[in-house]
């Protein structure tokens, strides 16, 4: 990720084998999670649904940058210029994805459209599109340079101001806009319940319960990049305001919480309860009855007792039929 390609500068060596070790073990819990996210959406069939496709978009791509993060101390030459563009291409798509996610629900929910699946192709361009566009034009005017794990170093100040315009101007772009269509999603949505409850006597108060939990998991997803990002943002500016000095904590934190985007995203978008209902349906035809018997009830699916009923039923079909056999 581009901000963790610039924060070794400047710091002594110690310092960056710490850096190094933050890197190496958030990026592997990004690497874990996103990759999970991808094989439920390979082995599950119900989840090839096009909402979730975004999501395997998103996940395709943090698992991509992660595993360029974790691939340690390359050479000089290719593999180091190599590593420099994959991260900053993959990581600029990861965020753009999360825009095509919000402009789907907004397109869906708001506009009332469905034609949203028509649309694949423009967010295939518009995500590979502009991460290789942008990544193209960081090339320009950098001094390609190798510090400790990372490659592609600015430490001109041409440099680092193409960097920030090619990286962090479109993150904030995309943080910009998340949020602003979640609030239109959000506002709507509550509008509409506020609505339903005053024309009914009776309210389902579970259905409350669950349209609260999901309209606040939402509010929570323009939170994911701002929490990934916002002391990179900070730590690039310091590095405009005093290029000389580096704060060891601060680039420390933007190490760990940038290479844990995609952790993040893998259990705030992967991580629903498709995707759990999909795994648990499959435990149970592995699982023996006894072991997830022990499971706490939050983790069974919720026609688990009926399962288990007809189950029963039927071993006592083959007890009675086995019976009659003997006799």
């Amino acid at each position: 990720m581009s901000a963790v390609l610039t924060a070794g500068g400047g710091l002594s060596a110690g310092d960056r084998s710490i850096l190094t070790a933050i890197n190496t073990g958030a990026s592997s819990l990004s690497f874990v999670g996103s990759t999970f996210i991808v094989l439920c959406y390979c082995l599950f069939k119900e989840l090839r649904k096009f909402s979730f496709k975004l999501v395997f978009y998103l996940a395709l791509s943090d698992m991509l940058c992660s595993f360029f993060l974790i691939v340690g101390d390359p050479s000089k030459g290719f593999i180091c210029d190599a590593q420099g563009y994959t991260t900053h291409f993959f990581c600029v798509a990861s965020f753009l994805w999360t825009t095509t996610i919000a402009f789907t629900l907004h397109r869906t929910v708001v506009k009332h459209k469905t034609d949203v699946e028509d649309l694949e192709a423009m967010f295939h361009l518009y995500v590979w599109g502009t991460s290789l566009v942008v990544t193209v034009i960081r090339s320009f005017g950098n001094n390609h340079s190798h510090l400790g794990p990372w490659c592609w170093t600015q430490t001109g100040l041409k440099g680092k101001a193409v960097h920030f315009l090619t990286f962090y101007a479109p993150l904030w772009g995309a943080i910009l806009y998340n949020g602003f269509t979640y609030f239109q999603v959000i506002r709507m949505l509550r509008n509409a319940r506020r609505m339903a409850v005053g024309m009914s006597d009776r309210v389902d108060q579970f259905d409350n319960r669950a349209e609260l939990k999901v309209l606040n998991r939402w509010g929570y997803y323009p939170l994911i990049l701002i929490g990934s990002w916002a002391f990179g943002t900070i730590n690039r500016i310091h590095d405009f305001i005093e290029p000389g000095h580096k704060i060891f904590w601060l680039s420390a934190l933007d190490v760990g919480t940038a290479a844990l985007m995609g952790l993040f995203n893998s259990i705030a978008y992967g991580f629903n309860s498709s995707v759990r209902k999909a795994i648990y349906e499959r435990l149970e035809l592995f699982l023996p009855e006894r072991i997830y018997r022990w499971l706490p009830s939050n983790l069974r699916p919720k026609n688990h007792h009926l399962i288990m009923h007809q189950q029963q039923q039927q071993r006592s079909e083959m007890v009675s039929l086995k019976t009659e056999e003997q006799q």
